[in-house]
């Protein structure tokens, strides 16, 4: 009833406009309203007989003479008499063919000018005034007739809001807790007593759940225990039960289940069920796959965990089906202590745009397809989406993988988090699809002092035979998508992040003579990383469209790709190609890492720098290892001239891969970010280096210090070849590129190979 009386206030300014005298004065209003609610008329019926009464009236005048559309005798004196009866006025009506053209007319212009009610008048014979009035008479029973059908169509709004609202009333009014058995109304109980119920329903519903996905996935006898009141029908606010299990999900899913029933989009209420019961088991499954040690888990090389799939398919003997035919199994656990507050790690995890820009190394694209639960307001306790996404190894040599999941996220009573990824396969399948991601994820457990410990989990099936024989060990150890590399990463990115936060300079930024403020530091800390995120994105053998891959390039070993950049603040007009190519160094990743982001011995390798030499103007430490910084070079020519171009670079390392990546900048744009400026309006292309190791590290611990000792290096350029976005790309400016890439490769071999003899 709320909504109708809302409805009917936003007419009345029309139709006291042309309501009869009790609508349009307050005391008929008052009496609309309270007629309202004593169940009989409304405002809006008032309304509705006053509008038809103006009509029938209307109709009956035929247009009076006041309107002027009739002519009328002149009056005599008696007519002209205030105190004598006033004469009947006689009344002459258009023919039929005066109406028919001026209907005609209206139909076509509502609102004749002068000129136009002229033409009318000598063509109908009638006078300029009566076509005036006629038209004025028209417009306003067109105008009555639309209010009518409004206020016809309103009124039925009306009967059906009050219908409802009397509908509603009645149920409440003996309706009845199905879970405590008490009154529905707040109003009749204490706020302790409501609370105590309303914590005893959700501990019954959480053992319920427990009970049917033991029963369900374990094959354990369901639990008995007494039940309080009678089970009843779950209500709107709740999940409900899906696929005959009962109780999984209301307690899981806060209103979830409404959401399930009332939004829209692509996926239907069968597989919204499916879904909501295949994260409930993911949940369940990861949980306990985080808590199982041996045998489940064995020790495997490089200090990791490896599952035992024989005793995985006896623990699990349901879970998503059979691994499919060509597939290979990689499932790996891993755990650490990162310096990260709990709540802003699930925050990330669950927003698709820090997550992959935090993992932007792992993650080359990912998109929200649609949001089934946002949790308890408040926080993410609950959420359930569908989502896409795309992981990667920073080379060209390896496909990326492509996979279509369900997140969902719970706050566990011992206070612990989980998120929870797993395929639908079966709701999107696909002859091309090549990976599935079996219940992956993680456990975050809230540590003193702002920490988190983290218990990573991995657990893919996946056809990777189109990967490059030099890259084959890496991936099939399971170290270039498993659970290390994830948890060193987010590792790597909580240093970097409490770095960027850091309200004090640490004492190897204080003494740089062009970063004197936070903002400073800050705002040079934000634009290394979107340089990052840029290069990562333009590195792998993404399926994004983001970039368009050139055929017959040239060589064989580069892939080039390119990007037309309009409007973009963040990248310079024009037409950019992006090449990259990988290859083998019998040299250590460490070794490599540290020969390429030395600024002395970068004259050796880098062609642009025009063998001048390198001037660290300022440094920033982001992470423990003593690599992880972003510095600020210069080019110090020969010839001494002045150079308006600085480099900007960042260079990390984890126990899983090296990075060091760099993009030039104009000294202006440099020295409003210095100064606090936003730098998200600099224009970068960034270039760089992807340094991983060609295999596992054996038992020693860390990269380079086990296996065969090599190193697996990615080149990649990223260079403005055109200025004109819609200009046509030369097979001259790939061949520079290619040249370019080629000549940077041999000097770096040539390098390593000197230094390693």
């Amino acid at each position: 009833m709320p909504a109708g009386i809302m409805i009917s206030a936003r007419q009345m300014p029309t139709l006291i406009g042309t309501g009869g005298p009790a609508f349009g004065s307050s005391s008929g209003l008052t009496l609309g309203q309270s007629n309202l609610m004593d169940g009989q008329l409304n405002p809006l019926e008032i309304a509705q007989s006053t509008a038809e009464s103006d009509v029938g009236r209307m109709r009956d005048d035929e247009f009076d003479s006041k309107s002027g559309s009739d002519n009328h005798e002149g009056g005599s004196g008696e007519d002209q008499d205030p105190n004598s009866r006033k004469r009947k006025k006689r009344y002459h009506r258009h023919t039929q063919h005066q109406i028919q053209e001026m209907e005609a007319f209206f139909k076509e212009c509502p609102h004749p000018d002068d000129k136009q009610r002229k033409e009318l008048s000598r063509e109908l014979g009638l006078e300029p005034l009566q076509i005036k009035f006629w038209f004025q008479n028209k417009r306003t029973q067109m105008k009555m007739q639309h209010e009518r059908h409004d206020n016809t169509q309103l009124r039925a709004e009306n009967e059906k809001l009050r219908a409802e609202n009397m509908r509603y009333r009645e149920a409440l009014s003996n309706a009845s807790c199905p879970t405590c058995g008490g009154p529905t109304a707040l109003g009749e109980m204490s706020f302790d007593e409501h609370h105590l119920r309303v914590e005893n329903s959700r501990l019954r519903e959480e053992i319920d759940r427990i009970a049917a996905i033991a029963a369900k996935y374990v094959g354990k006898p369901v639990v008995n225990y007494p039940i309080v009141s009678p089970p009843i029908t779950p209500r709107s606010l709740e999940l409900g039960n899906f696929g005959g299990q009962p109780g999984i999900g209301s307690t899981e899913l806060y209103g979830a289940g409404d959401l399930l029933r009332s939004i829209g989009g692509h996926t239907d209420q069968a597989d919204k069920q499916m879904i909501v019961e295949l994260a409930v088991a993911a949940m369940e499954e990861l949980t306990r796959m985080a808590q199982i040690g041996d045998p489940l888990w064995m020790p495997g090389i490089d200090n990791t965990y490896v599952l035992n799939e024989e005793e995985y398919f006896r623990t699990f003997p349901r879970g998503i089906g059979p691994k499919p035919m060509g597939f290979r199994s990689e499932a790996s656990r891993e755990s650490a202590v990162v310096i990260m507050n709990h709540t802003n790690l699930v925050e990330i995890l669950m927003d698709v745009n820090q997550w992959s820009a935090v993992f932007s190394g792992i993650v080359s694209r990912a998109m929200t397809m649609e949001v089934l639960s946002t949790g308890v307001a408040g926080n993410y306790n609950g959420a359930l989406q569908v989502m896409t996404a795309e992981f990667q190894v920073l080379s060209p040599l390896v496909p990326t993988r492509e996979t279509y999941f369900v997140r969902y996220c719970k706050h566990h009573v011992d206070g612990t988090w989980a998120v929870v990824d797993v395929s639908l396969d079966s709701l999107r399948p696909s002859p091309l699809a090549r990976c599935r991601r079996r219940p992956s994820g993680c456990l975050i457990q809230e540590m003193p002092n702002g920490y988190s410990k983290v218990t990573w989990i991995e657990h893919v099936e996946v056809d990777d035979r189109g990967v490059h024989n030099i890259y084959k060990p890496l991936v099939n150890s399971g170290l270039a998508f498993g659970a290390k590399r994830w948890v060193s990463a987010l590792d790597r990115q909580s240093e970097r992040l409490a770095s960027a936060m850091a309200t004090n300079l640490p004492p190897n930024d204080v003494g740089n003579t062009v970063i004197t403020s936070t903002e400073g530091r800050r705002s040079m800390l934000k634009l290394a990383e979107r340089m990052v995120t840029s290069f990562c994105g333009g590195v792998s053998a993404s399926t994004s469209h983001t970039w368009t891959m050139l055929s017959g390039s040239g060589a064989d070993d580069v892939r080039v790709m390119t990007r037309k950049s309009i409007d973009d603040p963040g990248r310079p007009p024009g037409i950019v190609l992006s090449a990259a190519t990988s290859f083998w160094l019998p040299v250590p990743p460490k070794r490599v890492f540290d020969f390429l982001r030395d600024e002395h011995s970068r004259n050796e390798w880098d062609i642009l720098s025009n063998g001048g030499v390198l001037q660290e103007m300022a440094h920033i430490a982001n992470g423990r290892e003593t690599g992880n910084s972003v510095s600020l070079l210069r080019v110090n020519t020969i010839s001494g001239s002045q150079n308006n171009m600085l480099i900007l670079q960042e260079s990390c390392s984890d126990p899983t891969g090296s990075f060091v990546i760099y993009a030039p900048v104009d000294v202006v744009a440099m020295n409003m970010v210095l100064s606090g400026g936003d730098p998200d309006y600099v224009a970068i292309l960034p270039s760089g280096f992807a340094i991983l190791p060609d295999g596992p590290a054996g038992h020693g611990g860390h990269i380079g210090e086990g296996g065969s000792g090599g190193s697996l290096l990615t080149v990649a350029f990223q260079i403005l070849v055109d200025s004109t976005p819609n200009a046509k790309l030369s097979l001259g400016s790939v061949a520079t590129v290619n040249n370019l890439i080629a000549c940077t490769v041999d000097r770096i071999k040539a390098s390593v190979a000197g230094e390693n003899a």
